[in-house]
């Protein structure tokens, strides 16, 4: 149940980037994404153009459900834990249970005839799915571990690690670059979540003993690495497979993964025989069971909105920038934790915290510095093109 993840079970996307149409007048294109490259909306894909004022529009909605999204949902996640819930595999299944709610907003967007990318074989296709959907149920149950052995503050702050997991898996896999101001993230990142790693809660929300703190540790650190695997292998199969990059290609990516790690944690449910015990749960929610149902609902949506601004700013953006945008909750989960479940934020979480956002502001300052280089670039063809 990732909160920092661009993730996030509902947020399973390559590391895409809109390429501009050298056959656009200028008047429709965008600003360029923070992977340095101009940013063109495409007309066959969105309907028409947008005006910048609607883009930025658009870009400030899908943040806003973002962040919004998997805030409510690792809170949410945490609440079922605390009022008596149990079963990490129910806890497993609402974070993708929830994806027939995007054939809606597929509707809004029909899928486009006129693209000039030969479709991939159903079987390749298939193929992705289902192994990508077979990880994301194995990432989405580590991190359902992680919320149940974990305070929030501290499980939030280790999912930040997943940035420093995408800088190697993107540098080892993708071949993006690995600069010195990404290193410095990285390190940073490695340094918060060693700190984490060392400062057990003895009054942690869970009140575990110090193997299940571990555990938890380890199984969280572990999702980070995984889903960020993800993002890779993800951006790798658009690349190398799939070669198209529209919107509802990019959301057929999410709701055919979210249907077979639905399937395969469903699978786990009953393997497992953990459904046996959900009726009981039900009963002994402390809060009812009108709050349970309502619990679990909650979740499965609220992971929903998230990956409805994680697909947007994809689309609009770059996934790498929406991964980036969705480590903004960093502060903010740790702050509702202390009010809603009593976590203790000690010096060495605070330590953690600071230096993890140092970490996050080192790399959005490299993608700045893309972004002004991407700029000059565009500006420079411009001159080109016009002195000819």
């Amino acid at each position: 149940m990732g909160d920092n993840r661009g993730f996030l079970p509902g947020a399973n996307f390559p590391l895409l980037n809109s390429f501009p149409n050298p056959g656009q007048s200028n008047s429709n294109e965008v600003p360029p994404s923070l992977t340095g490259k101009t940013t063109s909306c495409n007309s066959a894909s969105l309907g028409g153009a947008p005006s910048r004022r609607l883009w930025w529009l658009s870009i400030s909605l899908n943040i806003f459900f973002l962040l919004a999204g998997q805030t409510a949902a690792t809170l949410l996640g945490r609440f079922y834990y605390d009022q008596g819930g149990n079963s990490k595999w129910m806890a497993t299944i609402v974070q993708t249970i929830g994806f027939p709610f995007l054939f809606i907003v597929l509707l809004f967007f029909p899928r486009s005839t006129t693209s000039s990318s030969p479709s991939s074989p159903l079987l390749h296709l298939s193929l992705i799915y289902l192994v990508l959907g077979l990880i994301i149920a194995g990432d989405n149950l580590m991190y359902s571990y992680g919320l149940l052995y974990l305070p929030v503050s501290t499980y939030s702050l280790i999912c930040a690690s997943q940035l420093a997991f995408n800088s190697i898996f993107s540098y080892f896999i993708n071949s993006q670059k690995f600069t010195a101001l990404i290193f410095n993230s990285v390190v940073l990142l490695t340094f918060s979540a060693a700190l984490l790693g060392v400062n057990e809660d003895s009054d942690g929300s869970s009140n575990l003993s110090h193997k299940y703190y571990v555990l938890g540790f380890v199984l969280t650190l572990g999702a980070s690495a995984t889903y960020s695997l993800i993002l890779s292998l993800m951006q790798l199969s658009f690349e190398k497979v799939i070669k198209r990059e529209t919107f509802s290609v990019v959301l057929d990516m999410q709701i055919y993964t979210a249907l077979v790690a639905t399937c395969a944690s469903v699978v786990g449910l009953f393997a497992s025989g953990e459904w046996t015990g959900l009726k009981g749960e039900m009963e002994g929610f402390k809060s009812g069971k009108v709050s349970y149902i309502l619990t679990l609902v909650g979740t499965a949506v609220s992971w929903q909105v998230a990956s409805i601004g994680v697909v947007g700013l994809v689309f609009l953006v770059s996934s790498l920038f929406s991964n980036v945008i969705s480590t903004l909750a960093l502060p903010v989960i740790p702050i509702f934790a202390v009010i809603f479940f009593k976590d203790t934020m000690n010096g060495v979480k605070v330590i953690a915290m600071l230096i993890a956002i140092w970490g996050f502001a080192s790399y959005v300052y490299q993608h700045y510095l893309n972004d002004l280089k991407g700029k000059r670039d565009v500006e420079e063809n411009r001159r080109d093109v016009s002195q000819v």
